[in-house]
């Protein structure tokens, strides 16, 4: 326990105890408990290339600031309002129709369209928030949402659409990401995620076999447009039942240099999977062969080298561009599981908050299927870890 002692003057000692709570001993050692430290930490993301989101669902906004953007980067204003037009509430029947326009607004940072090497913000007006629909939740804990595990680490919680714990906010992310791409067009590397699974109707494809120009031509996001339309029949009908269903994104990274990560506590893998696990309703992560690799024998799984036209390769890639947690100059491929969207319109059995039976039921607007928004989020937290990894490289 660490204890710092301030003596102001000779009759009084203050004591201050710095734990997880804190508290005074005030007069004569008298205590008087001030109050117990909770807060929420951990909003912020990366190491060089750093962001803090902000924002609450149902708020007035939602926002970032980027810190750590080099210098002299030329900002695409219309290329990050188009991302997050990817990601936006409303744009198809098989999404959530929350109306939210999502026009993002550079406060600081930029000037005469290049970054400065300031923080630059980002702040995304909240337009179509109806809290009223979910006053009925106020005092129910509704089941797999964060309503309850909020409740008993912060005293209490913001029911409305979640509040913090609302997908709401990786809107702030994707702005973020952008940016970061902007950053990695630079350095000729390039991040691209597409739907490869809903239910159970895949998209088997090697991804270096399908033609990824396509991903935004289907509302799914999936760029084989025959299973995607089976995807999108699937959702449409899951919807109409008042249900949700899950999917995967699958995801690549190109042009990635030799030597981006750590060998062993900040592993380029590690890091790409704990940005993915960190994005709602991400349950699942796995790059390269992944959980299949486990039916392999090595002497199938090694991948092996070669020295193609004076450049070191590997003939096959099942280390998915990553050995020893430091890139190898190879694609970068991953997926990310994503579960069914807990909210449904179908009555549910549940507790309130005094721990007294109740029932709750669906109401507001939510996805049926999350995958075809996750996609530019994969694409943006993606972005993230890699743009911050390239300025940690430099700085060596």
């Amino acid at each position: 326990m660490k204890q710092i002692f301030l003596n102001f003057c000779s009759k009084e000692r203050y004591l201050i105890t710095i734990e997880l709570r804190i508290f005074a001993v005030l007069n004569s050692n008298k205590e008087r408990y001030l109050y117990f430290a909770k807060s929420m930490a951990q909003n912020t993301f990366g190491q060089l290339f750093k962001i803090t989101t902000f924002g609450e669902s149902h708020g007035k906004a939602i926002g970032v600031t980027i810190d750590g953007c080099p210098p002299g980067l030329e900002i695409n204003e219309d290329f990050i309002q188009e991302e997050l037009a990817r990601r936006r509430p409303g744009q198809s029947a098989i999404v959530t129709q929350r109306k939210e326009a999502d026009q993002m607004e550079i406060l600081s940072g930029v000037f005469e369209g290049k970054s400065t090497g300031t923080p630059i913000a980002i702040l995304i007006q909240n337009k179509d928030a109806r809290s009223k629909d979910y006053s009925h939740i106020a005092k129910k804990y509704r089941p797999s949402h964060a309503d309850f595990t909020y409740q008993k680490k912060y005293g209490l919680r913001d029911y409305r659409g979640g509040g913090r714990s609302s997908a709401r906010e990786t809107a702030a992310r994707v702005a973020a990401g952008a940016v970061a791409k902007l950053f990695l067009k630079q350095e000729d590397i390039t991040v691209e995620g597409y739907v490869s699974q809903v239910g159970d109707i895949k998209c088997d494809e090697d991804y270096k076999k399908l033609d990824l120009s396509l991903t935004e031509n289907t509302a799914v996001r999936c760029p084989d447009t025959g299973v995607a339309e089976s995807m999108i029949e699937l959702i449409k009908k899951i919807k109409k039942q008042g249900d949700t269903i899950g999917g995967v994104v699958s995801a690549v990274i190109r042009g990635c240099p030799v030597g981006l990560g750590e060998p062993v506590f900040d592993k380029l893998h590690a890091s790409l999977s704990n940005a993915m696990l960190g994005i709602n309703a991400c349950k699942g992560f796995e790059y390269g062969s992944g959980f299949g690799g486990v039916t392999m024998r090595g002497s199938e799984h090694n991948d092996i080298f070669e020295n193609v036209d004076g450049k070191i390769i590997t003939r096959t890639n099942y280390s998915g561009g990553i050995q020893g947690g430091i890139s190898n100059g190879m694609d970068i491929y991953f997926r990310c599981a994503f579960k069914p969207v807990a909210t449904i319109i179908p009555a549910q059995d549940s507790v309130d908050t005094e721990g007294n039976s109740a029932v709750v039921t669906g109401k507001g607007r939510h996805d049926p299927c999350v995958v075809p928004r996750a996609v530019p989020i994969v694409e943006a937290m993606a972005a993230l870890v890699i743009a911050d990894f390239l300025l940690l490289q430099r700085r060596m």
